[in-house]
């Protein structure tokens, strides 16, 4: 079937390209905040979340060919790098956290390789609901409790979680007053924002709002905590170093079966009568049909 000349004006204009901005953009602005938030769960600095949102996106932007693939970070994959990162490196040196996330990294991208040529991808068929369930609280309830100390604006010495809630709890009377007023606030914004809002920026404008108040108001001077300098440029490329790839090898496991599962659709729902004929089950829906009135 030959286009006619309207159709091929149609195609060839860019309003498309407009509606690629504008929704990269909306993306952005959503993708970012949280980058820089999983980061910090990670124990990374805030400059790797940035790099984390930008360079796969791009380099899927090339390459991929699903246009409805996630290849951001998560708050799982977040946790997961972050507790084998603490076990890797337990002075927190950041030279060496680097070094550990990218062999972590390698080995993660070579084992959803090695599943996409073997064909495992139906092995995550196999993990039940309920243990995802209860992975996916449990990771909710690590997240919650490594951010408290930062939103009361408190240090506490990691030592596992029921002994964690014990330190938060001990250190609530050093609590900052003035950083749990900005934490507040900014629950305010993004709550507020979803409800009042619910297609709105709600992260982009409280991290917007966070900086505007540390700027005009002084907020390091009186004891907020910030970011710090973000280097600016693209990162220096750092290696995987090979004699940390059998401590990262069971979290790499865990993690690229984790995102093995986040990329799996969901399986559609079969008619538990497939071997009863047509007529018969138009009359059994039928008679139900008639039940129920």
């Amino acid at each position: 079937m030959t286009p006619t000349p309207a159709a091929s004006t149609t195609v060839g204009r860019s309003p498309g390209l407009r509606f690629d901005i504008v929704a990269g953009l909306t993306a952005a602005a959503v993708v970012l905040p949280k980058a820089m938030a999983y980061a910090t769960v990670a124990g990374l600095p805030v400059a790797v979340g940035l790099y984390t949102a930008f360079i796969p996106m791009v380099i899927y932007a090339l390459l991929g060919t699903s246009r409805v693939l996630s290849v951001s970070s998560t708050t799982t994959l977040a946790i997961l790098a972050g507790t084998q990162l603490g076990l890797s490196v337990p002075d927190g040196d950041p030279g060496r956290l680097i070094t550990a996330t990218a062999t972590l990294t390698a080995l993660v991208g070579a084992m959803l390789l090695a599943a996409r040529l073997l064909r495992l991808g139906f092995v995550a068929n196999f993990i039940s609901t309920p243990v995802l369930t209860g992975f996916k609280a449990g990771i909710g309830l690590v997240i919650v409790l490594d951010q408290v100390p930062k939103l009361l604006g408190v240090h506490i010495t990691k030592q596992g979680f029921f002994l964690d809630v014990v330190s938060v709890t001990q250190h609530l009377p050093q609590t900052s007053m003035i950083t749990l007023a900005v934490a507040l606030a900014t629950f305010a914004v993004l709550i507020g924002m979803e409800r009042l809002w619910p297609h709105s920026p709600a992260p982009l404008v409280a991290v917007a709002g966070g900086i505007a108040a540390a700027w005009l108001l002084g907020l390091e001077a009186q004891g907020v905590s910030l970011v710090g300098l973000i280097p600016q440029g693209l990162p220096s490329i750092t290696l995987p170093d090979a004699a940390l790839v059998a401590a990262m090898a069971p979290a790499a496991t865990a993690t690229s079966r984790r995102a093995r599962r986040l990329m799996r659709p969901a399986l559609p729902r079969r008619d538990p009568r497939p071997a009863l004929p047509a007529r018969l089950r138009a009359r059994t829906d039928s008679s139900r049909c008639k039940t129920h009135m």
